[in-house]
């Protein structure tokens, strides 16, 4: 599924592969080594002295939300780690002047025991199967992608390379960002729960090559935005640990270039949720627009067709 970069790639080249729905490994980053080994003392300190991967077996489901809810925000706001991530685009050949990025995550998705039922909170649920792009509207985006600690096919995420061109039935055109939005700002991250951060799948899936990401600390993957994925229930034992961000080169964004629009019907974009990397600008300022704008395509072509179509024909 991979295409591993062992070399600093051309903007135009990168933006290029992922919008046509290369997977890219870099490995071998010495900023991605180096947040990497920043996060893991970041969070050494804080739990100690218990074991990160294994900080749920010592806390209510409770304490966890409000424990990781706690350690994003110190994450997010580190000058280390806005530097790291910074230094870490370009080594891949981007330029921070050009770029623009989203907040910058740190994911926990801790152990349950199959068939348990837990509150879906943002800070510690397993994401359902989505394309990002159902939300923001932005082609141009990329996703960026990194463990901690260890992972393996049972603690990680799923991608779905068979639905890159493929249209499913989903709820992106009642979903409502800008109240999502508001209800964040007033109440916090868990005041939308995981299932309302995002439109749905409204379908039976079918397909045989969900494949999980698997990558060693220290190697990081970007992908568009519009790739089709989904949290792999965790019953591991271990808490899974692992960063991301989502990124968008300013002048395809101006230019409308990206990645295919082959299901998403949403009302409009998110452009206010990025800043330029090299100033921390908001990009809908840079752009002249408001932070969410309503979306004036494309559209698909044309609706999904579902088995129900083809038997009132």
């Amino acid at each position: 599924m991979y295409t591993d970069v062992a070399r600093a790639l051309d903007q135009r080249e990168l933006h290029d592969r992922i919008y046509a729905g290369d997977v890219l490994r870099f490995g071998h980053l010495k900023p991605m080594r180096e947040l990497v080994d920043f996060t893991r003392a970041m969070l050494e300190d804080a739990f100690a002295p218990l074991n990160p991967v294994e900080i749920h077996k010592h806390l209510t489901h409770q304490q966890q939300m409000e424990s990781f809810a706690q350690r994003q925000r110190d994450f997010a706001r580190a000058p280390e780690v806005k530097r790291l991530w910074r230094d870490l685009f370009e080594a891949v050949g981007l330029d921070a002047e050009g770029l623009a990025r989203d907040s910058l995550y740190l994911r926990f998705q801790p152990h349950q025991d199959r068939g348990a039922v837990v509150p879906r909170a943002r800070t510690t649920a397993t994401i359902a199967f989505h394309r990002d792009t159902w939300g923001s509207n932005l082609y141009a985006q990329a996703n960026w992608w990194a463990p901690i600690y260890d992972i393996d096919a049972g603690r990680t995420f799923a991608i779905y390379p068979s639905l890159w061109q493929r249209a499913v039935a989903n709820t992106s055109a009642e979903f409502d960002l800008a109240a999502l939005l508001d209800r964040s700002k007033a109440g916090g991250r868990n005041a939308n729960d995981a299932d309302a951060a995002i439109p749905h799948l409204t379908e039976q899936l079918e397909v045989t090559d969900a494949t999980p990401v698997v990558l060693a600390p220290g190697e990081v993957i970007a992908f568009s935005s519009a790739h089709a994925h989904a949290g792999v229930p965790n019953s591991t034992g271990v808490t899974r640990i692992s960063l991301e961000t989502r990124t968008l080169w300013i002048d395809d964004v101006r230019s409308g270039r990206g990645a295919p629009n082959v299901d998403g019907h949403a009302r409009w974009m998110s452009p206010g949720m990025f800043r330029r990397v090299s100033d921390e600008v908001p990009l809908n300022e840079i752009l002249g627009m408001g932070r969410v704008e309503p979306f004036k395509g494309p559209f698909p072509a044309s609706r999904h067709t579902t088995i129900e179509d083809m038997a009132d024909c």
